[in-house]
């Protein structure tokens, strides 16, 4: 640690609760801690004989930052939303809640839709999750839509409906856009509908069979049958679902850390039925890491943006209980149990939850310890001092010069490094010309590594041969940036991915990379990803292009009607499968103009 006087620093410290910030040379934030006393938690890190991750993580620290609290819970708040909001690099951290798909209800609507959404929560509605997997979610939407009928369709599809769509016609819709259900039927529907997301059967049980028997009363017979139905229904899905015994909210956890990797199993159980299991891999530091931490960062990190159950079973005690249980309580609204001591049926579970997450873990040490000794044998071929930290790729994918789009893919020492990937669309230049289209979209990268965006890769690759190698040093080169090493790859002959050609710069030939079957298949899976990072988001421009331009080509049609067009059928998909009366629902559009417009989306 150089250029910090600690002794100075902690004299002036107070001994009140409150959150202190790490720094390095970089003046980036490298660690976030809160304290209950700020002398003493600080002072603690420069005691003599520290632990090797202390010693590690000491040695980075340049400056430290403090902002005092009035309580240690408003500390513990204000060390979580800085931990999500700066990811430094010595916090575990959970993974970004936008890579993870969730079912979003829009309660904001008078008649809520449901819909799968993944990326930043939403301001207004309710987000169910996360799920672990697309298909999970998926198939839940898909019971929602069966058992309760709340529509899916976006707003402007809604707002535009003559007539019920296809889903009112399958019974997974009452269609409320055309008003075929009252406000009151529909808000049962959307509440049941939150009840089963949120794991509540029995009540959903309870309010179908009191709605069932008001409507035999009432000699509603039909309505009674669909009730009885989706009684029937409900009971099948949970009673595979039970657990003897339970009957209250409780969420079981288990930790297991090998080679410094994490993994993290949820069993939620809601009214005594288990509503499902979740995985997650929090990114821990580069030092061994304590079981009591890593459990005390995730259960704060979590449950602070989901349900909180009243109890949590897990298989270690997280650090600073107490004050943990406080805030969870305090954020639900009720007590918050968390203990380590299952009884009866809850050992099975638990177990069951650590053996899955052993297996978990098991399997990405093993594909680490495979990425490590990928990123040696690259170090060994390029004659690095060091194992790269950070390595980039650029691709760029076009159709006959057409919408370019330029990728940039990270891989760091974990692998793909999801949250820095970028695209570049890829404007003002002659179509085809793959050298002006890779420099502007490095030039446009690298100014912001230079205002401190992002940091300087160790490798620089680009999917292409000698001249587009060139062309990269050129940029370089006129930006004045040193240090990357820069490496180009290119298809073998007969496009074998084993004579793949590898271009470094400094090299008059392609390196032999016979001997180093580890460092090209590495090379060859940051190429294949930045190609299908950037072939994705060229499609997608090319898709939003013919969209327009098929619309666009129309006769009769101008800006005004194309806009009804879409608000009314909600997108190009369905116009294609409108008929010629439906065209003819549209203000403003009689037979014959229906009819040329379908002749020239048919034709």
């Amino acid at each position: 640690m150089t250029g910090f006087d600690y002794k100075q620093f902690i004299r002036t410290l107070v001994q009140q609760p409150g959150v202190y910030k790490m720094l390095d040379h970089k003046n980036q934030v490298i660690y976030v801690g809160k304290a209950k006393n700020l002398k003493l938690r600080v002072s603690s890190y420069f005691r003599s004989n520290p632990s090797p991750k202390i010693k590690r993580l000491v040695a980075a620290i340049n400056a430290i930052e403090i902002t005092v609290t009035n309580t240690e819970i408003e500390a513990l708040l204000l060390e979580n939303a800085l931990i999500k909001r700066l990811q430094p690099r010595y916090n575990v951290l959970l993974r970004d809640d936008k890579s993870y798909p969730y079912l979003y209800l829009a309660t904001q609507h008078p008649f809520p839709s449901i819909s799968l959404h993944r990326g930043a929560k939403k301001t207004q509605g309710r987000h169910f999750g996360p799920y672990h997997s697309v298909t999970t979610a998926k198939n839940t939407l898909k019971l929602v839509q069966n058992l309760f009928q709340v529509r899916q369709c976006n707003e402007i599809w809604y707002r535009n409906r003559s007539r019920p769509c296809l889903q009112y016609q399958i019974q997974r819709c009452t269609g409320p856009c055309v008003g075929l259900v009252g406000a009151e039927h529909y808000a049962e529907q959307v509440a049941n509908s939150i009840l089963f997301l949120e794991g509540r059967a029995n009540q959903i049980i309870d309010n179908l069979v009191h709605n069932m028997e008001l409507a035999a009363a009432k000699l509603e017979y039909e309505q009674a049958a669909k009730l009885r139905d989706q009684i029937v229904d409900l009971r099948r899905i949970y009673t595979r679902q039970h657990i003897a015994g339970e009957k209250g909210d409780l969420d079981i956890l288990a930790l297991v850390i090998d080679n410094n990797i994490a993994c993290i199993q949820i069993i939620e159980v809601r009214d005594g039925h288990v509503l499902g299991t979740k995985n997650f891999q929090p990114r821990l530091p580069n030092y061994e890491s304590d079981h009591d931490t890593v459990l005390y960062a995730f259960i704060l990190q979590y449950y602070l943006e989901h349900t909180i159950p009243t109890e949590i079973l897990a298989n270690y005690l997280p650090v600073d209980l107490p004050v943990l249980i406080e805030v969870l309580s305090h954020h639900a609204g009720y007590t918050v149990n968390i203990h380590n001591k299952p009884k009866g049926e809850r050992k099975h579970w638990l177990k069951m939850a650590i053996d899955n997450a052993k297996i978990a873990v098991q399997s990405q040490v093993t594909s680490h310890q495979n990425y490590v000794t990928q990123l040696e044998n690259l170090r060994q071929i390029l004659q690095l001092k060091f194992t790269p930290n950070r390595l980039e790729c650029f691709d760029i994918s076009h159709t006959s010069g057409e919408r370019p789009v330029a990728s940039c893919v990270v891989f760091d020492q974990n692998g793909p490094r999801t949250a820095d990937y970028r695209r570049f669309n890829i404007e003002n230049i002659t179509g085809g010309d793959d050298y002006a289209a890779l420099t502007q979209a490095l030039t446009r990268h690298y100014h912001r590594i230079i205002s401190g965006e992002f940091p300087l890769p160790d490798v620089l690759c680009i999917d292409g041969g000698r001249g587009q190698l060139t062309q990269a040093l050129t940029v370089l080169h006129n930006l004045d940036i040193q240090g990357p090493v820069l490496m180009a790859i290119t298809k073998g002959e007969g496009r074998k991915p084993s004579l793949d050609q590898l271009w470094v710069a400094g090299h008059k030939a392609p390196l032999d990379l016979s001997q180093h079957v580890s460092a090209l298949h590495l090379i060859q899976q940051l190429r294949d990803e930045a190609h299908r990072f950037a072939i994705t988001g060229h499609r997608r421009q090319r898709s939003k292009a013919r969209r327009n331009s098929i619309l666009e080509d129309i006769p009769g049609i101008g800006n005004k009607r194309r806009r009804l067009l879409i608000n009314q059928f909600g997108g190009l998909q369905e116009l294609l499968k409108a008929s010629v009366e439906d065209i003819t629902q549209i203000t403003g559009i009689g037979k014959a103009l229906a009819q040329k417009i379908y002749a020239h989306l048919h034709g």
